[in-house]
């Protein structure tokens, strides 16, 4: 059966241990659990650090295990999306030093799984940016098998604002570059975390991914988002996505959920399925992201019965 799950990020004052206390009482199966770099965020949602994989000691290890045990909330995944394709490089070396380190930590931990972002150089076109998909992504997904963990890929095309026009900070959001990134790097250990709110928002299909890409589904987000028909008349698709959707919590949106688990589920998809919180009405205070995690759960225990 899938497991209900929810990403760390929305608890980012909150310890590792604080996180599975309040994922157990709340009837959560698992986490997806942020691993950033410890330091000062870079964008929102990011920067959080619940397991420290820079830093990952053998006694840490035993504690994360400890606390996974004492609470009865397992590790979906290991989360880290920072842009590996950069402009900068300088800031695309540190993002797959880490993430290698992220996945070294997945392996000791025996968790199998690792999420993150491809990346990209906003400037630049997807055919441009493809040789440097290949020499850097080609080493991390071999470095990945070697350890045994799965590569998932969000889907999300990190392009919302100005600074991330016009292509976005992440190659991997559609179809058909999903296609040709598993046709030039074929590897069992390269798949998909996918989320169906990025397809909604760029008015895509978000039912034909779970079947065309069943045996690339390593790892699933819960999000919903809401397109405000008025605003996208305004600005059409070329504008700033931000000016025409919201993100929302799952059935606060236009994800028809009752359908997408009856998809997903007939794809043969058994694994988590975890809630990214984004919607900004809950940010305001920890119990109001509390609130956020207690709705999502008991409207998600609809389709995902409690193990």
């Amino acid at each position: 059966m899938m497991q209900l799950g929810f990403v760390t990020a929305i608890l980012p004052e909150e310890p590792f241990e604080s996180v599975l206390q309040i994922g157990s009482e709340l009837g959560y199966d698992c986490v997806e659990v942020m691993c950033w770099p410890p330091g000062k965020a870079t964008r929102r949602y990011a920067g959080i650090t619940h397991i420290d994989a820079e830093n990952f000691t053998p006694a840490h290890k035993a504690e994360v295990l400890s606390l996974v045990e004492q609470y009865g909330v397992q590790i979906s995944g290991l989360g880290y999306y920072p842009n590996p394709l950069a402009a900068d490089p300088a800031e695309a070396a540190q993002a797959v030093e880490h993430l290698k380190r992220v996945i070294v930590a997945a392996a000791e931990l025996g968790i199998g799984r690792v999420n993150s972002f491809i990346g990209r150089d906003p400037a630049k076109s997807v055919e441009q940016n493809w040789p440097r998909f290949l020499d850097t992504w080609t080493p991390l997904i071999r470095f990945a098998e070697q350890h045994q963990i799965k590569i998932g890929i969000e889907n999300c095309p990190m392009l919302f604002t100005a600074d991330e026009w016009p292509g976005g900070k992440n190659l991997a959001a559609s179809p058909a570059i999903w296609r040709k990134m598993f046709a030039d790097i074929p590897s069992d250990c390269f798949g998909l975390n996918y989320d169906p709110s990025h397809l909604v928002f760029q008015q895509m299909d978000y039912l034909a991914p779970l079947r065309d890409f069943a045996d690339r589904l390593f790892h699933v987000h819960a999000k919903d988002v809401r397109v405000d028909r008025h605003r996208l008349d305004q600005v059409g698709t070329l504008g700033y996505p931000n000016d025409y959707h919201t993100p929302k919590l799952p059935g606060l949106g236009e994800v028809d959920w009752g359908r997408f688990f009856s998809v997903l589920g007939d794809a043969g998809y058994r694994g988590p399925v975890c809630v990214e919180v984004e919607d900004r009405i809950y940010e305001g205070s920890l119990e109001n992201r509390k609130l956020a995690l207690r709705q999502s759960h008991d409207f998600l225990r609809h389709f995902i019965p409690r193990l």
